[in-house]
């Protein structure tokens, strides 16, 4: 099944809401961090709000047998909080208070013409790619041969 139209969609609604929300704005997102200072709460009304509703949806959506446009769920399998994950996480907070930016709205912010985001995007996609091309990279998070059952369905994955 075609799926390029559904992940086309989903991306412009994506985008658009990261705008609607001023999440594509840097200066709100420092505002946002600067919690001993001019702190500016608005952000985390945003994030409260994705966070239910994703937690909502993601609960209905997993009692289906299948995706609407794909065969299995495509969940991740680790489920351990290790050094790389924290690590991980500590080094995407600290880029995201650097520049203002995180991935999703970086890439929304493309349609902006700003140097600046074009510099960060290309940074980032950057370090993606030297990320796959490192031994541990791609090898390290998807091993093959792990499956993945969805809690309360009968559908599983394989990586």
């Amino acid at each position: 099944m075609n799926v390029l139209l559904p992940s086309l969609v989903s991306g412009l609604l994506f985008g658009a809401g990261l705008t609607v929300s001023q999440m594509v704005n840097p200066e709100k997102v420092a505002g946002f961090l600067d919690v001993a200072g001019a702190w500016d709460p608005s952000l985390a009304l945003v994030m409260g709000a994705a966070l239910t509703i994703t937690a909502i949806c993601y609960r209905l959506t997993l009692r289906r047998g299948a995706p609407l446009f794909a065969t299995d769920f495509d969940l991740p399998a680790a489920k351990a909080i290790d050094g790389r994950l924290i690590g991980g996480a500590a080094l995407f907070g600290i880029g995201w208070g650097l520049a203002g930016f995180c991935p999703g709205p970086a890439v929304a912010s493309l349609a902006y013409g700003i140097w600046q985001t074009a510099l960060f995007v290309a940074a980032m996609v950057a370090a993606m790619l030297v990320w796959e091309w490192m031994p541990t990279g791609a090898a390290k998070r998807n091993e093959p041969g792990t499956v993945v059952t969805v809690p309360g369905s009968s559908s599983t994955s394989s990586l």
